[in-house]
């Protein structure tokens, strides 16, 4: 997956059960991983993180953080 597919991704992530968007999360995280893109990695793990914990508003932000960076990475 390349820079603009896996923003196109984070931003159809919207609505769905927690498991299959966790499963979705995961599929993003590796994807940083084969960008070469650690950090955004782990702040992907955060917004999981805080999606178990409930934490709608954290996740929003991680998410967007993370879509915004990429942005950057074109």
């Amino acid at each position: 997956m390349n820079t603009s597919q896996l923003i196109a991704f984070l931003n159809s992530i919207q609505v769905g059960d927690l498991d299959a968007i966790q499963g979705k999360l995961r599929q993003a995280r590796e994807a940083c991983e084969e960008l070469a893109q650690p950090e955004l990695s782990s702040t992907l793990q955060e917004a999981a993180d805080a999606l178990s914990a409930l934490d709608v508003r954290t996740y929003k932000k991680r998410v967007a953080t993370v879509i915004s960076r990429l942005g950057h990475v074109r």
